[in-house]
């Protein structure tokens, strides 16, 4: 197939190659008849703009890069969706990019979507060092970070996050309301900043009610399916004297509905379970998991939406946190505590 260029264009309509380019550009330099007539021998000659061409001119690519740890976690899909169905509405395409919660492999995507001169670049993460990479690359591409930036809230970056201090305590009163005093917190990872909000926001509303939870911690990098079974089975190895347990993760509650399931425990008969992000497969009819929504769609919408702001306003002097409060969702893996069952 012949590569249609400019020039051909500009030969067959008689007219400049700068002529051309007002046309397609939309410019009001040309009449509405010849804007017309360029674009008609466009389409009958089948050339598309060279995009990369156009975006050296006017420094503009309407490509915006995200990385996410890893695109196979239900969360971060439908995060990675909605930002992309956002970001199309206020004509951007998005560039996915997997960092694998892996450091190195993080910087290098931010090195490679930069070469390629992406307009801004969003980081969904909740690693530690989140802060420190959007710091390091924000001089040179707007960037914002869809995670929490600290445990404080102090710094010096655009971030967009759900409250998570909030949603712990959240699902710690929620728990308490149903009569649940003996409670396992499930899956804690201490080198997630998320965590240690929603960790501190649950332990401080069971204080409050002279409780502590028992706490397994989650020694993976990630909060996946499979750390919620290896943590259930150690949990359910011994007699079982909690009535409820709240999963740091959607992900990891489906982990303990397998080992459960496999243990012989019932839930939410023998044990209520509570998850953390409302991820599309707890709402299924044999899971009907209660959990804390995120809001994925008003998070994802608010960080295209700010990243969009400093893209417009390159000179702002202001770092802009934008929080979202999470919500309860009941379903049916809760219940009235009861009496405790003892299960080996």
């Amino acid at each position: 197939m012949r590569h249609v260029t400019i020039k051909d264009i500009a030969r067959i309509a008689g007219v400049s190659c700068s002529t051309v380019s007002r046309a397609l550009s939309g410019s009001s330099e040309l009449s509405e008849k010849t804007r017309e007539r360029i674009l008609e021998i466009c389409r009958q000659e089948g050339y598309r703009v060279n995009a990369l061409a156009r975006s050296l001119i006017c420094s503009k690519t309407n490509v915006i890069g995200l990385i996410v740890p890893e695109v196979t976690n239900p969360f971060y899909a439908e995060i990675s969706l909605g930002i992309e169905t956002r970001a199309r509405s206020l004509g951007y395409n998005v560039m996915l990019c997997n960092s694998m919660h892996d450091p190195a492999t993080t910087e290098s995507l931010f090195e490679f979507l930069i070469s390629h001169q992406v307009d801004g670049i969003i980081l969904a993460s909740s690693h530690n060092d989140s802060a420190h990479w959007v710091r390091q690359f924000a001089p040179s591409v707007p960037t914002v970070l869809l995670g929490t930036a600290s445990t404080e809230g102090g710094e010096e970056i655009n971030s967009v996050s759900v409250d998570n201090l909030v949603g712990g305590r959240i699902a710690a009163e929620y728990l308490l309301s149903q009569g649940h005093r003996d409670i396992v917190y499930l899956g804690y990872r201490p080198s997630s900043i998320t965590h240690q909000l929603r960790f501190r926001g649950f332990s401080e509303a069971l204080e409050k009610a002279g409780l502590r939870p028992t706490v397994l911690e989650n020694p993976a990098d990630s909060s996946s399916i499979a750390s919620g079974h290896a943590l259930s089975q150690q949990l359910f190895a011994q007699p079982l004297h909690s009535t409820a347990i709240f999963a740091a993760a959607d992900a990891i509650a489906l982990g303990v509905l397998q080992a459960a399931d496999e243990a012989g425990i019932s839930i939410p008969e023998d044990l209520s379970l509570l998850g953390f992000d409302n991820i599309i497969y707890s709402s299924l009819p044999k899971i009907m998991l209660s959990t804390v929504d995120q809001r994925k769609q008003l998070l994802a919408e608010a960080a295209v939406n700010l990243l969009a702001e400093i893209i417009d306003s390159p000179s702002r002097e202001e770092y802009t946190h934008r929080l979202i409060l999470p919500a309860l969702v009941v379903r049916s893996s809760c219940r009235q505590a009861g009496p405790v069952s003892k299960v080996p």
